[in-house]
């Protein structure tokens, strides 16, 4: 498989050499190795494992760190936490940019103890799978979102270009965004996420639920793919699996900190009566999805009842990604009223609001941006920019006063 550079490598780079530790996270299999061997090709590499040792790096970590000096790259330090206190003294003794890179694929107890230990010695970088722009490799800068929040009305009146993709929307949901998938046939594409799933919940997951609960929680998530892009209401979960809200909760949390769920929190303003309070959750990898729906080609998304959101997830999904490399990251929200009008996502940036609505039709309506514009009648005296809905669209158009349609796939 060919590399493909992401998006955020000169990020990744600037920071190696400014910082002493620097941890890059993600689910499993989203390149984070791939990712820095291209980069610190130079750098020694260990990887660990959940069940050997390696190196004696649990049994003796200052014996395991003399014997692989700096520069050097830990790969999925969750499994050899006895590490960091050795590194934290490594580091106190001779603070300098570039000594150590480690990546995690859990968000759990380990990674938020060297976020606690390392506090001022280690930056954090969260990698996900490919964007649209890394599959198409036209990587530029700035991109369309960035030009966006730098100024709405210039990116509005400039010209759009869109990115070359082989391959159709329906096909894009299908495969998903983990760099394997992308360059395998499509008739091996069941057999590869059926892999990965099992693969997640028999070592990840176990390292973190007990024994008891895995059965179960493979129901669950099943279920939860049938839920992404909607409101969370933890009771209702529970209830369908045959679980406690807290414990539909607690699982919930283990999908957050192995980076296979994120959720949007609820934008209230000051109207809290009227507005749904419930964060709205997103399946990261809409591949994943499909295949946990058993949908089994990219033609049966055609008319699918999940289809509408599964472009909702994968376009947020793409936003979460073409935001990551800009600091500080603008705050992600939705917003809807109990009436029912709605925003799918709002960017806050600098005091103003950027609302956006995802829609899968080639040909939107004003109706379509209906929410964006009940929401600035709402907030006359909020910073509003002008609403995007991103749908696969051939250019830019506009909708209404306060909205725009442009294509789902900008350069």
């Amino acid at each position: 498989m060919n590399y493909k550079k992401r998006v955020l490598s000169e990020k990744l780079k600037l920071l190696v050499s400014h910082f002493p530790v620097v941890v890059v996270s993600g689910a499993r299999q989203v390149g984070k190795t791939t990712l820095i061997r291209q980069l610190f090709p130079d750098w020694d590499l260990v990887t660990f494992d959940p069940v050997v040792d390696i190196g004696n790096a649990r049994t003796d970590p200052e014996l395991f760190l003399r014997n692989h000096p700096c520069p050097l790259v830990l790969d999925e330090i969750q499994y050899s936490p006895e590490l960091v206190p050795s590194i934290k003294r490594i580091v106190d003794a001779d603070k300098q940019a570039g000594m150590y890179l480690l990546t995690g694929s859990q968000q759990w107890s380990v990674l938020r103890s060297i976020s606690e230990s390392l506090a001022g010695r280690a930056v954090f970088v969260d990698l996900e799978g490919f964007s649209l722009a890394e599959i198409a490799g036209e990587l530029r800068q700035p991109d369309w979102l960035q030009a966006y929040l730098d100024d709405p009305e210039a990116f509005l009146n400039s010209k759009a270009r869109r990115l070359t993709l082989s391959r159709t929307l329906y096909e894009t949901l299908w495969r998903g965004a983990l760099p394997e998938a992308e360059s395998l046939p499509e008739t091996l594409l069941p057999d590869f996420h059926s892999a990965y799933l099992r693969t997640y919940i028999e070592r990840d997951v176990r390292l973190i639920l007990e024994a008891g609960d895995w059965s179960q929680f493979g129901s669950f998530v099943q279920l939860l793919a049938a839920l992404t892009a909607q409101e969370i209401n933890h009771s209702q979960l529970g209830r369908e699996v045959g679980v406690t809200p807290q414990t539909a909760k607690r699982w919930l949390s283990v999908l957050q900190a192995t980076f296979q769920w994120h959720e949007v929190p609820a934008w209230s303003g000051n109207l809290i009566k009227r507005i749904s309070s419930k964060p709205k959750g997103h399946f990261s990898d809409p591949g994943l999805v499909c295949a946990l729906q058993r949908i089994s080609s990219p033609q049966t998304l055609s008319g699918h009842p999940l289809t509408g959101a599964l472009f909702e997830s994968a376009v947020v999904g793409e936003i979460r990604k073409r935001l990551a490399p800009l600091s500080p990251r603008p705050n992600l929200h939705h917003w809807r009223l109990h009436s029912g009008s709605e925003v799918d996502l709002l960017l806050e940036r600098d005091g103003c609001l950027y609302p956006l609505e995802i829609k899968l039709t080639s040909r939107p309506k004003p109706k379509d941006a209906r929410g964006i514009s009940v929401f600035c009648e709402l907030y006359p005296k909020r910073r509003i920019a002008p609403g995007l809905v991103i749908a696969p669209v051939e250019a830019v158009e506009q909708l209404t006063p306060h909205a725009h349609a442009i294509p789902w796939d900008l350069q």
